[in-house]
């Protein structure tokens, strides 16, 4: 799944891979996906983007956009996979979108549980792609501690850390996989109530939100996601299913998984007491 990391990873390697790339043909769907959406008929895509040129790509929330010229965009969201390939190589069997480029070279979108592939100029009026293109990422210099405190504001003091930082976009991109070491860097338990978080925990969030959103991105993106060429991310989660047997790196004791708020929460009940 995209989430902010690999959006700013996905972005940068489509602006240095795709620039300057145009366009020969876009075949639909090769199969049906009942959880792929589109914006129209993905037959009209074609139309829409032959003979076009990239022009660039950017990555905002859990969106990555490419542009195109004449004003045409290309967004995906988060569960969208893209991969780039090189000139002769066979596209797989089965895509929801394929990129022929005039250089042989082509690009395929895949989606393996749900996501949405829309092409549009600039008209797309959609809830969260609004949310994710107007919001300040975290790794903004700008973004300072005094935006990441708005987050808190007029939430129920019951809700959980995790309800709070990974539903509802509250920080686009920011979701349950990058989560994890966010909570376990800041000491916080995922169900620990932002009611009961004082001044030093919302230091610890603030901080662990940008440093390790940051290395993330810095190291390719998270192991378990692959980039435009299908390569994995360097960023080896500190608490994950990888690491479930091997012990908190902080005390040693034992890393624990729940399923909470659908889906699963890796967390050291040592290091991250539930208060």
């Amino acid at each position: 799944m995209i989430e902010l990391p690999e959006g700013i990873v996905l972005a940068g390697q489509c602006r240095a891979a795709l620039s300057g790339k145009t366009v020969k043909e876009v075949l639909p769907p090769s199969a049906p996906h009942k959880f792929c959406w589109f914006r129209g008929d993905p037959a009209d895509y074609h139309a829409a983007l032959a003979e076009r040129t990239v022009e660039g790509a950017e990555s905002f929330g859990i969106y990555v956009e490419l542009s195109f010229s004449g004003g045409v965009r290309l967004c995906v969201n988060d569960g969208v996979n893209l991969r780039l390939l090189a000139p002769g190589k066979p596209a797989p069997a089965r895509y929801q979108l394929l990129i022929r480029f005039t250089d042989a070279s082509a690009l395929v979108f895949t989606v393996a549980m749900y996501g949405g592939i829309i092409c549009h100029r600039g008209d797309y009026d959609n809830e969260y792609y609004r949310k994710s293109r107007q919001s300040l990422s975290p790794l903004d210099p700008a973004y300072g501690r005094a935006c990441f405190e708005r987050i808190f504001e007029g939430e129920k003091p019951g809700l959980s850390a995790k309800a709070l930082l990974a539903s509802g976009q509250r920080i686009p991109g920011l979701g349950n996989g990058v989560l994890q070491d966010i909570l376990w860097t800041a000491g916080v338990h995922p169900k620990r109530r932002i009611g009961t978080l004082g001044e030093p925990e919302h230091a610890a969030l603030f901080a662990a939100v940008r440093t390790v959103l940051a290395e993330m991105a810095a190291q390719g993106g998270r192991e378990t996601e692959r980039d435009l060429f299908g390569n994995p991310g360097g960023y080896r989660g500190t608490l994950s299913k990888n690491t479930l047997g091997s012990g908190c790196p902080r005390c040693g004791g034992p890393i624990v998984k729940e399923i909470y708020l659908g889906g699963a929460v890796y967390f050291c009940p040592v290091c991250q007491p539930l208060k």
